[in-house]
């Protein structure tokens, strides 16, 4: 009984603790929220972020040893959760008989809320896994009615045109064989655009005497067009970079990644025509630098804003044809507020009706992402893609099935659908035969609420092999919530 109640006094020092964090979270959030189906919603994410700046640890395995260990799973309920344990405690130590457990209604109304946007934003998911599927058109569909028919046959719930490829035309042709397919099957689905955002690549390459980076040697990068102003021998290999904000806000220790993390390499020091800088990491063999490949410079403060002219040029079509937007790079608050503004001024009566989708890439957008979440999903439907591609390079690999599983953990906080991304079942799409580890990644995704497979020969192929997957995971997983299904194995 002693021990119940030392636990008992714990867990109240701890919910007093989140209680006034959340408070004052939810006070500098209030103005944001324009939506009242999302009060709620903020308010938990308020306590959720309050909670998680406790190690709760040391509370979880005293109280796993009374069988009462359910905080694991609070991302959508932590206030009923917490008064749940509280009452539970409060009953076994003998502190009050009259403790009361909140209702089912109350207990689950965070999964109903989620549940809701889901069907919003994907429409009714058209099998009984409940997980939405996002196909990447490729330029090819804008061509080939055959695609979209094949998708709508397999009552697929969301497509994915992306921006940075093909053209308003293109993109229009897409649309109209999407619109003919889901007419013709009478199954719709929803058009998503993806937005490019500020693209880092290299340019012109001038590699000396050497053909290849290997580690150790030194690299150049300079402004597009300065090449012939750097100072380098026959030994250095110079790089156009097509950002010109970099050179004024990187600094000697930054780091750099070049073609997805292939080669990366140390800012030693910052010279009038450029940066200088030494390849730490790349193939034993070398890497052969070329040009349009992708920089990342993940240290570096690039206060640039994340809805580029491009962006805004594609933004016309996008607000007339798509009934959701990729938000590419987004970093802050205010970014999400330029996309916003944007947005209004083209579609002023019902801006707010229009899906966001935040696409999580780099280090910055991930500490800012409560506000992020907050001010996007406070005006409007909101969802967020875990773009594992950048998002690994910007803060390292070994990071990676962390941060992700974060991201699904907030996002579930938040009641915001979430779109597990990049290389789901890649080896299947492109080669018809998939690895035994895109499975299991496969089968990670299923806690998501929908899952993006990119283009390739055999697409149609992995939509079906992913809904037989989700078919088997439903029984035994949902969410962080272990269903304990019959086994049949033993």
């Amino acid at each position: 009984m002693r021990e119940l109640s030392r636990i008992l006094k714990s867990l109240c020092d701890v919910t007093a603790a989140v209680e006034q964090e959340a408070d004052r979270l939810m006070a500098t959030w209030r103005s944001q929220i324009h939506r009242d189906e999302f009060r709620p919603s903020a308010e938990n994410l308020a306590r959720y972020v309050a909670l998680r700046h406790h190690d709760l640890r040391p509370l979880q395995r005293r109280l796993a040893r009374y069988g009462l260990s359910s905080l694991g799973r609070l991302e959508s309920r932590v206030a009923p959760t917490l008064a749940a344990v509280t009452a539970s405690l409060a009953i076994l130590s003998g502190t009050s008989k009259k403790a009361r457990h909140p209702s089912s209604s109350a207990f689950f109304a965070g999964e109903r809320r989620l549940a809701a946007q889901g069907r919003a934003i994907f429409g009714p998911v058209n099998h009984e896994a409940g997980v939405a599927v996002l196909i990447t058109c490729p330029t090819e569909a804008a061509e080939d009615p055959t695609f979209m028919m094949e998708l709508a046959k397999r009552r697929v719930e969301a497509v994915r045109i992306n921006c940075a490829h093909d053209d308003a035309e293109a993109w229009g042709r897409m649309v109209a064989h999407l619109h003919a397919a889901c007419a013709s099957t009478g199954h719709d689905i929803k058009v998503f655009m993806d937005l490019a955002g500020p693209k880092i690549r290299t340019g012109e390459v001038r590699s000396g005497k050497h053909k290849k980076a290997h580690k150790g040697d030194r690299l150049i990068f300079t402004a597009v067009g300065d090449l012939g102003a750097v100072e380098c021998d026959e030994s250095h290999i110079a790089v156009e970079c097509t950002l010109s904000e970099v050179f004024s806000a990187a600094k000697p220790g930054d780091r750099v990644f070049i073609d997805d993390g292939k080669l990366s390499a140390e800012i030693e020091a910052c010279k009038s025509w450029g940066l200088l800088a030494r390849v730490t990491v790349c193939k034993e063999e070398g890497v052969h630098l070329k040009s349009e490949k992708a920089l990342n410079f993940p240290d570096t403060a690039l206060d640039i804003p994340a809805l580029t002219k491009a962006d805004r040029e594609a933004l016309h079509f996008v607000a007339q044809h798509a009934h959701g937007i990729e938000f590419s790079f987004v970093q802050s608050a205010d970014d999400v507020r330029q996309l916003q503004d944007a947005l209004a001024e083209l579609r002023p009566n019902d801006w707010r009706k229009k899906i966001l989708v935040l696409k999580i890439e780099t280090a910055r957008g991930l500490v800012n992402l409560p506000d992020i979440l907050v001010q996007a999903a406070g005006q409007q439907p909101t969802a967020v893609m875990i773009a594992r591609g950048d998002l690994s390079v910007e803060i390292g690999f070994a990071r990676t099935a962390e941060i992700q599983e974060e991201l699904l953990w907030m996002a579930e906080a938040a009641s915001v659908p979430s779109i597990w991304a990049t290389q789901v079942l890649e080896t299947l799409v492109k080669t018809g035969t998939p690895s035994r580890g895109e499975m299991t990644d496969a089968a990670m995704a299923a806690r998501a609420e929908c899952v993006m497979l990119n283009k390739g020969p055999h697409l149609l192929e992995a939509i079906d092999q992913l809904r037989l997957l989700f078919g088997r995971m439903e029984d035994h997983q949902h969410k962080k919530f272990a269903k304990l299904r019959r086994l049949h194995s033993w």
